[in-house]
């Protein structure tokens, strides 16, 4: 170098200068830990659509830098264009994401249950069938907007009786139901005062006289997990967490605007659903209590199918609450709906434990218990509606028409009979009756308890900087016994449990244990509205569904339904943790990693430009 210096050789200097400095940046690149496509990650269709310099798995593919998003997503959908149209070659040749809002669907978009096109193609609207799930294929991946001006949601214990207009700007209900008081409008607030159409001295009054008519009913111990069918507000459901009382309130998307929506941002939960055809996703015999108010369900229609549904979800030995003008009113018309309840519910061998009126407020109800036996099914002098054939009934509720005949009771007591579950809280970590009866079942559930609570003690609450004082609705994405559910107990917090289709059938578990939850179809949109979930746990969902859907399908969906300032919580493989932060990373979400196999992404406000609507 000397030498060179000497001999003034400037230009051969600058020039192994600059060599020297290439070699040190190549050196640094393959250092880079690489990502690469996989079929895996992608549907079908997905991989097909891929821009030719992407590799694939059957290709030889070059490292790439682990910072850059690579993950593709689906082709156009109908008229639709997805934005791996849009996807952009970086100068260095890599590619990332460029999202786009979803296009005449507004803040509330729900897809499976706001496709026009398949609703309007429907041979018959008979028995609600437009208010089913029809999902369009392939999925949406588009973003859904924000709602203008929208908030973080009122924090709970407030959030029962207020919350923010501007989050669920549907004033319909307020003109609607006015004289009920379902809801009210003040200033920047829709306000909850607790009224109802049954609830005419208020609903804590109703719940209370309840449990006077039928003191056997014990909220928060004998009773723990309730379904409260068209729920209006779900204020029912509202007040009886005070009484330790966990209520599924369920409606669906009908003319009654957003009335689901509002009971999610009070942090209560619910769920779109409807009673039409096809089966609740709930398994058999899962609820202690079913309550109607005026819930305009027709249960003697279609052969008495809707409340033979009911008959299938309620617990043996539990009550259906029926509160309704037939009860008490003497008009032919609802003489003619009670006349043909008391045939249908002598047929399904429900007993009337008590029918009553409240002179106070003016309105009725009845009270109904399931058989904790199916001697009563076998001695009916006709065999109307006729037993189930086990052997060809479907086990599954997902997607299955509904029963048109009476299953069989399980036996978990002395002789033929239903033993009812240990009262709650004791109930939660008791062996559940429908635990398997493998000799080392009971072992295998209780070290599941176990692993959960000092997961969640020892590093969801204790290690990950989550402040779950801003934490109310929760959803376990793959459920299993429930321990995620059981372990977060002592919280002020709800948690929704999701039994994947593709998994072990462990929501019967959960439900012995007084926890609620349903089954889903991770490649498949959830029944519930956008922003409606302050926090998403998936423990190892991921790999089982690659092979049916893509990663991007679910994480669109986490992105819909979690609200800004939301978590999702994900602990999978290392491979799956990098695919999935750097999608959550395009999506301008921030990302921290624990331990290599905790994800904590923190969803922010930011939603692609309004020009880049597809």
């Amino acid at each position: 170098m000397q030498n060179l210096l000497k001999e003034r050789k400037y230009p051969f200097i600058f020039l192994l200068f600059v060599l020297l400095i290439v070699a040190a940046l190549f050196l640094i690149s393959n250092s880079q830990s690489p990502i690469y496509i996989t079929s895996g990650d992608l549907t079908p269709t997905q991989t097909a659509s891929l821009p030719k310099s992407l590799p694939s798995k059957d290709a030889a593919a070059p490292p790439i830098d682990s910072s850059i998003v690579i993950i593709s997503t689906a082709p156009p959908s109908q008229n639709q264009e997805d934005f791996v149209n849009s996807s952009s070659s970086t100068p260095s040749g890599q590619y990332e994401f460029k999202w786009k809002l979803c296009q005449g669907s507004g803040a509330d978009y729900i897809p499976c249950l706001d496709n026009w096109k398949a609703i309007k193609a429907l041979p018959s609207r008979r028995h609600m069938e437009h208010r089913e799930r029809h999902c369009p294929t392939p999925n949406p991946t588009c973003l859904v907007p924000l709602p203008k001006g929208y908030k973080i949601p009122v924090p709970w214990p407030k959030s029962r009786d207020m919350i923010w207009y501007s989050n669920v700007p549907h004033p319909k209900l307020v003109e609607y139901k006015k004289d009920q008081r379902w809801v009210v409008k003040s200033d920047d607030y829709f306000v909850f005062p607790g009224g109802g159409t049954q609830f005419k001295d208020g609903v804590g009054h109703y719940i209370d006289s309840i449990e006077k008519t039928l003191p056997t009913i014990e909220w928060g111990k004998h009773t723990r997990v309730v379904l409260d069918v068209g729920c209006g507000v779900a204020s029912f459901g509202g007040y009886l967490l005070e009484k330790d009382v966990t209520t599924m309130s369920f409606a669906p998307k009908d003319e009654h605007e957003a009335q689901i929506q509002f009971a999610l941002e009070r942090g209560i939960p619910a769920t779109l659903s409807v009673i039409g055809t096809q089966r609740l996703t709930f398994p058999d015999n899962a609820y202690d209590v079913i309550h109607c108010a005026r819930c305009r369900v027709h249960w003697d229609a279609n052969g008495g199918k809707p409340l033979m549904e009911l008959n299938r979800i309620l617990r043996p030995g539990g009550y259906f609450i029926w509160s309704a003008t037939p009860v008490y009113r003497k008009e032919e018309r609802d003489q003619n709906v009670w006349k043909a309840m008391v045939a249908l519910t002598e047929a399904i061998c429900w007993t009337t434990v008590n029918k009553t009126f409240f002179d106070s407020s003016g309105v009725g109800l009845v009270i109904y218990q399931k058989p904790v036996s199916s001697s009563c099914y076998v001695n009916r002098k006709e065999n109307n509606p006729p037993l189930c054939d086990q052997n060809n009934r479907p086990n599954s509720s997902w997607y299955v028409h509904l029963d048109g005949c009476l299953q069989s009771l399980p036996i978990t007591g002395t002789g033929d009979n239903y033993n009812w579950p240990a009262p709650w809280p004791e109930r939660l970590n008791s062996k559940p009756a429908s635990l398997s009866s493998e000799p080392d079942a009971a072992e295998i559930f209780n070290e599941d308890t176990k692993h959960w609570s000092a997961l969640v003690s020892d590093v969801y609450i204790g290690g990950l900087s989550i402040n779950w004082s801003r934490v109310r609705n929760v959803m376990d994405m793959n459920a299993g016994y429930g321990g995620f559910a059981a372990a977060l107990i002592d919280l002020p917090i709800w948690v929704i449990n999701v039994v994947p289709i593709n998994a072990p059938d462990t929501l019967p578990i959960i439900f012995d244990r007084g926890l609620i939850g349903l089954y889903h179809d991770w490649c498949e949109s959830l029944s519930t509205y956008p922003r409606a979930y302050d926090l998403l746990h998936s423990s190892f969902l991921f790999r089982n569904l690659t092979q049916r859907c893509g990663i991007v399908d679910v994480v669109v969906e986490v992105d819909r339904v979690l609200r800004p300032g939301g978590i999702f919580l994900v602990q999978d493989s290392t491979e799956m943790i990098t695919k999935v932060g750097s999608i959550l990373q395009s999506l301008h979400w921030s990302i921290t990693v624990h331990q290599e196999q905790f994800l904590v992404g923190r969803k922010g406000f930011w939603r692609p430009d309004e020009k880049s609507r597809i």
